[in-house]
């Protein structure tokens, strides 16, 4: 079924000087763009993706199993482009590819989004992030979602700091920047290790929930800010505390209150209390490794066991 919402962004992304659609016969290139992805994510290795040859791509997808598998459906689903600089639209430099259907709340979904190791730190990913986001307004839509793995740790920080707000963690973690979210910040103050702040009516920063830790034990405390954020504001309660909580999760820190708070995680596994994203994350990362991903965990050799309640 056609979503005219979403064909409509996608020709404003058409448009864009800093995209273009992926042509005929470039598919196997864009393959080859998101493979390296994949591998410097899942094995922490960069890679050159137009030096990989057919036997270097099948020795990669094999050593990556089900996960490295070609995606070979075409263009009725996503639409791919690449990102390219100023004037040099044959000359790509990352890729980023959008779903032809919203979902949930009227969001797009970005299932693809890579920037060449030689051209990083130049906001080229945030540049189309921001363009995908500023489409999908202009046509009436809240914004976009996405989803990463928990052990691709810089790209979980990246999105974190690019203010993405955290809405699920069940199979992967899953970020969104949507209209009805307000601009948030996470700051550190001597006495309490995390704040969490989020706009107010007149755009002023207050406080909504405040992190820390007593004994390795998540210490949280709601702003009256917090307590009155609800009915049409439910979802800022949600997901502010999933937020805070990933924010929390890759500096190390505790996300379990207590013994009671722990044994009630598994309710949490899709999103919501911080002991909800401790369990799924032990979840994460035993499944990274038995499919021979590179782990790296904030909470070191231990893994979530250091985020459990002792004593």
């Amino acid at each position: 079924m056609r979503d005219d919402q979403a064909q409509r962004v996608h020709e404003r992304l058409t448009a864009c000087p800093r995209l273009r659609p992926v042509g005929f016969g470039e598919g196997r290139r864009f393959g080859l763009w998101e493979l390296a992805s994949l591998i410097e994510g899942a094995q922490g290795t960069c890679v050159d993706p137009d030096s990989l040859t057919v036997a270097t791509e099948r020795q990669w997808r094999l050593r990556l199993g089900a996960s490295g598998r070609e995606q070979r459906h075409g263009d009725d689903h996503r639409r791919r482009y690449w990102i390219c600089p100023p004037g040099s639209p044959r000359d790509p430099l990352g890729t980023v590819a959008v779903d032809t259907w919203s979902l949930g709340a009227g969001a797009l979904h970005v299932s693809s989004l890579y920037v060449h190791p030689v051209a990083r730190r130049a906001g080229l990913a945030s540049a189309a992030l921001d363009t995908v986001y500023e489409a999908c307004r202009a046509e009436g839509l809240s914004g976009f979602r996405l989803e990463t793995y928990w052990t691709w740790q810089p790209t979980v920080r990246y999105y974190l700091a690019r203010g993405l707000w955290v809405t699920s963690w069940k199979h992967t973690l899953g970020l969104a920047r949507l209209s009805y979210l307000p601009r948030y910040e996470v700051r550190e103050n001597v006495g309490e290790e995390v704040v969490f702040l989020t706009a107010g009516p007149e755009g002023d920063m207050v406080p909504l929930l405040v992190a820390g830790s007593d004994g390795g034990r998540l210490r949280l405390r709601e702003t009256p800010q917090y307590r009155r954020a609800g009915d049409d504001r439910d979802a800022v309660r949600v997901y502010a505390l999933s937020t805070l909580a990933l924010h929390l999760a890759v500096r190390g820190r505790p996300l379990v209150r207590g013994e009671e708070e722990w044994a009630r995680a598994h309710r949490w596994c899709d999103i919501g209390e911080p002991e909800g994203l401790a369990y799924r994350i032990g979840v994460f990362e035993r499944v990274a490794r038995d499919g021979g991903w590179r782990v790296e965990s904030p909470y070191g050799g231990e893994g979530m066991a250091q985020s459990r309640p002792r004593g």
